[in-house]
């Protein structure tokens, strides 16, 4: 742990947020846990504003088990992705305070530590296009939570029906972030980034007929979009998007608090 980090508990302890007890605990906390076949990264949230999160395909149940031990132990806000429900049901009997989103495929557990800041935290939008995005929207949904965003999804909007999109730009033109998730072929990223003046982080999905190719087809043509606000992550990816546009959001409320409050908000 470095220095800044040591000081920023020593004030919590000095300030009563933090016990004596407590205070050791944290600061005796390596960065790095050796459990055999997997090497846990306690410092991530330290180096990259997040803790490590917790791919769940591949390995056992008891590996992750483990993982999410000594993730806890830490104090880490524990995220699994790609989880079966067959091991989730097996994770949820061991902890009560885990949360598994079956569409998703996520398993979340907060422990209370908080990763906004103050009572103003960054917010995300969600845009899918039609029902059968719904899993990688969702996954999408779920990261961007756990990051400490606020999030909003907003289902069933594709290009086929553009009228659906109207009359959510105006809450869109409020947040910090937003995530457009589209198969078929992968229009609606470029539409409402045409619209925005934030990030746009499209996600194709490999919903789609033969030419979708799997997700291929809306990747290049997101890739080739025309709005210069649009960027891209992999095929199905909801989590990838998720936890870039919570970085997003977790960024902005650390410059709104930085600023202070404004004019309008002190009026009120």
């Amino acid at each position: 742990m470095d220095a800044e980090r040591i000081k920023e508990f020593a004030v919590q302890l000095l300030d009563g947020r933090l016990s004596i007890d407590e205070f050791v605990k944290v600061v005796g906390t390596p960065a790095t846990v050796d459990l055999g076949d997997a090497q846990v990264d306690l410092d991530r949230q330290r180096r990259c504003g997040l803790p490590e999160v917790v791919f769940a395909e591949g390995k056992t149940v008891e590996a992750i088990f483990q993982i999410i031990s000594c993730q806890l132990e830490a104090g880490c806000n524990v995220l699994v992705t790609r989880l079966s429900s067959e091991k989730a049901d097996v994770l949820s009997q061991r902890f009560a305070a885990g949360r598994y989103s079956e569409v998703a495929r996520t398993f979340r557990i907060d422990t209370g530590r908080e990763v906004t800041v103050d009572d103003r935290p960054g917010n995300v939008a969600i845009v899918s296009a039609g029902t059968s995005d719904r899993p990688v929207a969702e996954e999408a949904f779920e990261t961007a939570q756990w990051t400490g965003a606020e999030v909003t999804l907003i289902s069933d909007v594709g290009v086929a029906g553009p009228q659906r999109l109207q009359p959510h730009l105006a809450a869109l033109r409020q947040v910090d972030a937003v995530i457009v998730v589209a198969g078929m072929e992968g229009a609606l990223p470029s539409v409402v980034g045409g619209h925005l003046a934030c990030p746009v982080i499209a996600v194709p999905t490999s919903v789609g007929y033969g030419a979708n190719l799997g997700g291929f087809a809306p990747l290049l043509g997101m890739l080739n979009s025309c709005a210069s606000n649009v960027a891209v992550v992999n095929i199905d990816a909801g989590f990838k998007a998720g936890y870039i546009a919570g970085l997003i959001a977790l960024r902005a409320a650390q410059s709104r608090a930085a600023r202070g409050p404004t004019p309008a908000a002190m009026k009120s």
